[in-house]
């Protein structure tokens, strides 16, 4: 067992996740760039200008939270960042993806050096969570992930991710936020009252992690994977986009992206339904 803390605050990984995000943002603000309609519908209900507009926003409070700055008063749940979200996009009217291309462009460069000079283990980030460093530039990569691939959907250019990104994504971002938010901020409360598992997830090329629903609550289990309901072994890749909501979960199962065995392997069906990530 690896806990999600283990991953979370080495130095190496805010270094790991600096390098990750030099390489991918040069195909990112490429991709915003050459998008021909900033109207087009992405996810949800925003446009695909909406999305790169979005992007920038985590670019700066994810800057500013490096930087000892303060950053937007949130409730990190889903309803809870649609709100602060939604507000953001209300107050900054750019769209052209020229403009947003090279916002993000030099928004990255100002959080590389933010990061470079940063010598705190942990940092302010929002809802008064007290985060690693490292797990602040992994979010900030676990985003540009995600809405590359939102856009590229769209636009229909490839944006392949890497498996060591997404390693970083899930292992320095998602799992430490797991644990450091209450334990009812990643789930949709209704369907997930009534629902209760073990499930142990080993990441190739990763660690193993237990995950354990009880009655509306997600938490991280260090002690070992005992009365587990299902194992998981999944491609961070796979896993990444499945776990927010971008993949549907049979295709990486049929394809071998996901595999699941154990006791009561069909709950892994159900966990899904009832993630609900912010």
């Amino acid at each position: 067992m690896v806990p999600a803390a283990t991953h979370s605050g080495a130095p190496d990984t805010l270094a790991q996740a600096r390098a990750a995000l030099r390489d991918v943002v040069p195909s990112l603000v490429a991709l915003v760039r050459s998008v021909p309609d900033a109207n087009s519908a992405s996810v949800g209900t925003w446009t695909v200008g909406d999305v790169a507009a979005h992007l920038s926003h985590v670019f700066r409070f994810d800057t500013d939270a490096l930087a000892g700055k303060p950053v937007p008063q949130a409730i990190v749940t889903t309803a809870g960042m649609a709100d602060v979200n939604a507000k953001m996009l209300a107050e900054d009217g750019e769209r052209d993806p020229a403009v947003l291309a090279d916002r993000i462009g030099t928004l990255a460069n100002e959080f590389d050096a933010v990061a470079s000079r940063s010598r705190s283990a942990t940092v302010d980030w929002l809802q008064g969570v007290r985060l690693p460093t490292s797990a602040v530039a992994c979010h900030l990569l676990e985003e540009c992930l995600i809405h590359g691939h939102d856009i590229a959907r769209v636009t229909g250019r490839p944006w392949p991710i890497q498996r060591h990104h997404a390693l970083l994504a899930i292992e320095g971002a998602a799992l430490p936020l797991i644990a450091a938010l209450p334990p009812t901020a990643f789930l949709n409360q209704e369907k997930a009252s009534s629902f209760r598992a073990r499930f142990e997830v080993r990441l190739r090329g990763g660690g193993r992690t237990l995950l354990v629903f009880d009655g509306g609550s997600l938490t991280l289990d260090a002690a070992g994977a005992r009365d587990v309901d299902a194992h998981i072994s999944a491609d961070p890749p796979a896993l990444m986009l499945v776990f927010i909501g971008r993949q549907g979960i049979w295709k990486p199962l049929l394809g071998g992206k996901l595999a699941t065995w154990g006791r009561r392997p069909w709950k892994l069906a159900r966990m899904f339904t009832v993630i609900s990530p912010p």
